[in-house]
């Protein structure tokens, strides 16, 4: 029985503790947050079989999440927070909010990357060994951490909410039949065209579908169940894919295979392999491990990320710049790690 600490009390953070405690795996579970944490425990603490605990927590402040994670030593910790919600611009049409929207997600990294960096440098400071999941665009923020030498043990969501809508369609065409071991290779990217079941017209733009231990390639399958409209009820299908992982990373736990985002800090998601507490990837016969990367590498060209430094500085495309470029020509400008703060509220000005 574990002790788990979630980053983050959002939608998502929400999410994530009412499923670990549901899952009769966890011990204790803490709820660390700035302002609804209190909220979430009250909801959650109804149907747990486990202790639930509010604490008070600013993940901005490296220290405060040093002090809380060797005070309370979880065996996990999960990361969900983030400076915006990537769905904060869900619903506006003004050009500001649609022209950032185009850009891709890469551009609002300044959103994303601060305070899981604040996360891991603290979790340095405290000398923390065990796991920790990231959930803030892991396919691109685990990367940049492992440029640094501060990589997450892995990434939640995205290639794993692709994984479950293989699944789904195949259950739908033949409910009876067994489901063979399904392995996904895919990037942040190509998440709302799965979810949205609109493959591209390019099938080298879709993401890959392996079948079997043989690996079948089925890329038609990602694209085959029911249609969703992109917004925030994607969470369900997250926190979805994201359970099972994190009770794989509980002390104790038997050994799983997935599909999930950004292992080790590579870019994108593939097939993975969890046990005991570490992660190692699970590819199919014939995709080697610079295919993978080089396919993940590419594709992250739709959230509008070029390259990234060995400094972890983010460059962002051509496309990119130009989806900006009446908003200030400095927009889309590379984004060095020390510039993070310059650049969020560049953003917010922008989108004011």
């Amino acid at each position: 029985m574990a002790t788990v600490l979630v980053i983050g009390a959002g939608d998502m953070g929400e999410r994530i503790a009412d499923g670990l405690a549901a899952g009769g795996r966890v011990r204790r579970l803490l709820v660390a947050g700035r302002s609804s944490a209190r909220e979430v425990v009250a909801a959650t603490v109804a149907s747990a079989d486990c202790r639930v605990e509010a604490v008070a927590l600013d993940a901005s402040i490296q220290d405060e999440v040093a002090r809380v994670l060797a005070s309370f030593r979880p065996d996990l910790v999960v990361h969900c927070a983030s400076v915006r919600s990537p769905w904060a611009l869900s619903g506006r049409t003004d050009p500001a909010a649609r022209a950032v929207e185009a850009a891709g997600l890469g551009l609002r990294l300044p959103y994303q990357l601060p305070l899981i960096l604040s996360v891991m440098r603290a979790a340095r400071e405290a000398g923390h060994r065990g796991p920790v999941a990231n959930l803030s665009f892991p396919d691109v923020t685990g990367p940049i951490l492992a440029r640094l030498g501060l990589a997450p043990t892995v990434g939640l969501g995205n290639v794993g909410m692709m994984q479950l809508r293989v699944r789904a369609a195949m259950r739908a065409a033949d409910p009876d039949e067994a489901l063979p071991l399904v392995r996904v290779l895919g990037h942040h990217s190509q998440v709302s065209a799965v979810m949205q079941a609109r493959p591209p017209a390019d099938p080298g733009a879709r993401c890959r579908v392996y079948l079997g231990e043989e690996g079948a390639r089925d890329d038609a399958l990602a694209y085959a169940a029911p249609p969703l409209p992109p917004g925030p009820r994607y969470n369900v299908v997250t926190a979805a894919a994201a359970i099972p992982v994190l009770e794989a990373l509980l002390p104790g736990a038997t050994s799983l295979r997935c599909s999930t985002a950004a292992p080790m800090g590579l870019p994108g998601g593939y097939p993975a392999q969890i046990a005991n507490g570490e992660v190692a990837l699970d590819l199919p016969p014939g995709l080697a491990e610079d295919e993978a990367i080089g396919f993940n590498e590419r594709m992250a060209e739709g959230d509008g990320v070029d390259h990234i430094d060995d400094d972890g500085t983010l460059h962002l495309t051509a496309a990119c710049r130009q989806a900006v470029a009446e908003l200030g020509s400095d927009l889309a400008d590379p984004i060095p790690i020390a510039d993070l703060d310059a650049r969020a509220a560049r953003l917010d000005a922008v989108l004011a």
